[in-house]
This record gives C-alpha cells, sequence and structure tokens, in this order.
C-alpha cells in the first residue's frame, strides 16, 4: 500500500516490466523492474527517496545509445528524463544552458541556427546532453568535456548541485558525472558565421557516414581506444571484420561497431566481444577494455 502510495504522486509515467530492447539502440535487452520518466523535479526527487528506502538500485538512460542490457532483464527502476521540463534551452552570455534530456541532434540544429560553434563534431552521436556528459562523448579528437562550464546534478539523495570545472574530472570517456543524476549543462560556445557552423556539421556528417554504420542497430563503438592505438584497426588487423555469433556480427565497415543483424542477444554480443579481446590480446597483447555499458 505504501509503495502504491508513493508511486501515485509521481506525475510521469511508470511502467513495470518494461523491455530495455525497446529504449536501446542495440534494441536488446529484458524487462527493467520499473521504467519511470518523471515530469519534473518533484517527480525526480519522490523517486530517488523512494527506490533509496526500497533499496531498488537506479540507473539512468539517455538515448540507450551507449548500452547492453541483459536479455533477463535487471532488478533495477531506470529512470529517463525525456519530458519537456529536462529539455529547456536557454542563453547565457557565452554560449547556452542546456537541459540533460535534450538530444544532441537537437542541441546541435539550435545552435547552429544561432550562429554558436563548438559542437559540430558529435553529430551523428544518437545520444542525449546527459548521456554524452557523463562519458565524455568525442570524435575526431574533440570532447563535449572542453566545452562544459558547470553543471547542475541531483545526487542519489536527492540534493541539487551545481559543479564547476573545477570539481568535474573528465577523462578518455568518462568522467565522474556518474555519480549523480545530471540535470543541466552550461556549454562555452563561441560566436561564428553560421554558413561556417553548417560547414563543419556537413564534413563532420559526410565522416561519420564514410566510416560508420548509420542504419543498423548497434550501441557505437564498443571498446575504448587504447592510448596510440585505434579499436577498430586493432580488430581489423586480426582479420575480424564480418565475424559473426549469432546476429551479432562485426561491422564491415568499422571494424570497432557490433551490430544487431536481426535479433542478437546480449549473450551474442557478450560472446563476440569476448573473442574480439581474446584475439586482439594474442596478436597485438593490448588489452581492450568495453567503451560501452553492461547491465546485468
Amino acid at each position: 500500500m505504501i509503495k502504491k502510495l508513493v508511486l501515485d504522486r509521481i506525475k510521469g509515467k511508470i511502467r513495470k516490466k518494461e523491455p530495455l530492447s525497446r529504449h536501446t539502440t542495440f534494441r536488446i535487452g529484458g524487462p527493467a523492474k520499473f521504467f519511470v520518466e518523471p515530469r519534473d523535479l518533484s517527480d525526480l526527487k519522490t523517486l530517488i527517496n523512494w527506490v533509496r528506502v526500497q533499496k531498488i538500485p537506479l540507473l539512468v538512460i539517455g538515448a540507450g545509445s551507449n548500452i547492453l542490457a541483459s536479455d533477463r532483464g535487471i532488478e533495477t527502476c531506470v529512470v529517463r528524463l525525456s519530458t519537456p521540463f529536462f529539455k529547456k534551452i536557454s542563453f547565457s552570455p557565452d554560449g547556452l544552458v542546456v537541459g540533460s534530456g535534450l538530444s544532441l541532434a537537437k542541441l546541435i540544429g539550435f545552435a547552429r541556427s544561432r550562429s554558436l560553434s563548438g559542437l559540430e563534431f558529435l553529430v551523428g552521436i544518437p545520444g542525449t546532453v546527459g548521456g554524452a556528459l557523463v562519458m565524455n562523448a568525442g570524435a575526431w579528437g574533440e570532447n563535449l568535456g572542453n566545452l562544459v562550464e558547470k553543471v547542475k546534478v541531483m545526487d542519489y539523495n536527492g540534493k541539487i548541485k551545481v559543479l564547476g570545472k573545477k570539481k568535474i574530472k573528465f577523462a578518455y570517456r568518462k568522467s565522474n558525472l556518474a555519480s549523480y543524476i545530471i540535470l543541466s549543462v552550461h556549454l562555452k560556445l563561441p560566436k561564428k558565421n553560421r554558413e561556417e557552423v553548417s560547414g563543419r556539421i556537413k564534413k563532420y556528417r559526410l565522416l561519420r557516414r564514410k566510416t560508420q554504420d548509420q542504419g543498423s542497430a548497434n550501441a557505437g563503438c564498443i571498446f575504448r581506444n587504447p592510448v596510440g592505438f585505434t579499436a577498430g584497426h586493432l580488430i581489423e588487423g586480426c582479420g575480424l571484420k564480418g565475424k559473426r555469433m549469432g546476429d551479432a556480427a562485426v561491422s564491415k565497415r568499422h571494424a570497432n561497431f557490433i551490430l544487431n543483424q536481426n535479433s542478437a542477444s546480449c549473450q551474442d554480443v557478450l560472446n563476440l566481444m569476448e573473442l574480439i579481446q581474446k584475439k586482439v590480446r594474442a596478436r597485438f597483447h593490448i588489452n581492450l577494455e568495453p567503451e560501452i555499458k553492461i547491465w546485468r
């Protein structure tokens, strides 16, 4: 009864046993115990307090673009900040303040329309602002962390904090922001000629189309690049392009992508990842570390 009363106070959407395959770009994943889309901060705080009392683990999902979820499902409450409240954009004197639930595509488009530069390298990444911050998303030698001035977060006790640059630790494809629920970010973006910004977007979009699979179900780059190497070249060097296990296959276009070619299971992908790691270790004496998050 107490559980029902608390959940009834949440105005956003609550789903029980929601298949994660509906919410990941891999299209893989069994049911989450709860899948909640809070309407606003009050909803989010109520949810955080409730899962803490109930001792239910909490995970945050954005666009689900770097997640491999277990086919058996997870006994977890998954929260997605997808309502308009978490997608707001406002101007600052030196850039934008952006809600964590906004998609990168919409952010890039908005910045371009206002002649704000710096985000063009993110074009084609199917993520949200919050997810991109947590993993310090980047491409072509640039990363999102370099543009961050401060981040508003909620901790897992429901307390709101503002973290300045000195308190945020960005590294290659990771940050210390995973310890929080990201609410919004202040990005420093210089003004440039709109045609120049559009040109950079076009350049990066063409590069991505030439080198990466855009239409297939995948989670982007599977492994982090080791220092001094690219994971894709190491995997290709082992002759693994096109290698298939079940319905999971190494992309023939970009060897650091694994594609779900029909109805791949989580285990299919894990088996293929293990094979790749084994082959690269044997040939190059390098250990590949996963870039994707594995929920199980």
